[in-house]
């Protein structure tokens, strides 16, 4: 029943503190999301509940954001899932824009999104990206996307913790 026993009749939910450490070096960072992720999502079949927490999960555990979430593949192309910031562009074409760009299978370390051909503005907040593609069995399911309201925000120890996130979520979501 993953977070939520079955007791006399009535569920009883297990309550789970994840709250980040804001001094660790971003490695360790990274390492307690990941783990923290599989806790949430090991045991549970159901992949929007496992992307809805682990969206709250990234939420919590990486600053400086002003979006972070997924978008699944449906029908050759992306479509929003469970996100944390405002809302966002329901439809995204494979190749428009920063996602659709990482929908095409590569992580996309986007250090100003104004600089990037195509970009899609949802929010106009936002001036750097990251997105990362979730394959299974070589093909794109959905990404990963994170926007930062700063310039820069992302670098390569952010791309290796997403990476490994999205390596873990390949079949749980």
């Amino acid at each position: 029943m993953g977070l939520c026993a079955l007791l006399h009749g009535a569920y009883m939910v297990a309550m789970f503190d994840f709250t980040p450490d804001p001094d660790a070096p971003k490695a360790d960072l990274y390492a307690t999301l990941n783990e923290a992720a599989d806790a949430l999502t090991r045991d549970e079949p159901d992949g929007v509940a496992n992307m809805a927490n682990v969206a709250a999960l990234m939420g919590e555990f990486i600053s400086d954001t002003n979006w972070v979430g997924f978008y699944r593949m449906v029908d050759g192309g992306l479509v929003l899932g469970p996100f944390v910031g405002r809302p966002a562009c329901i439809r995204i074409p494979v190749g428009v824009g920063v996602c659709g760009a990482a929908a095409k299978g590569e992580t996309q370390l986007v250090k100003d999104v104004h600089a990037f051909p195509g970009h899609i503005a949802c929010d106009a907040r936002s001036q750097s990206e990251l997105v990362v593609p979730i394959k299974r069995d070589g093909e794109v399911v959905a990404v990963i996307d994170l926007d930062s309201p700063s310039i820069g925000r992302f670098d390569d120890e952010d791309r290796a913790g997403i990476e490994a996130l999205a390596t873990l979520l390949s079949d749980r979501i």
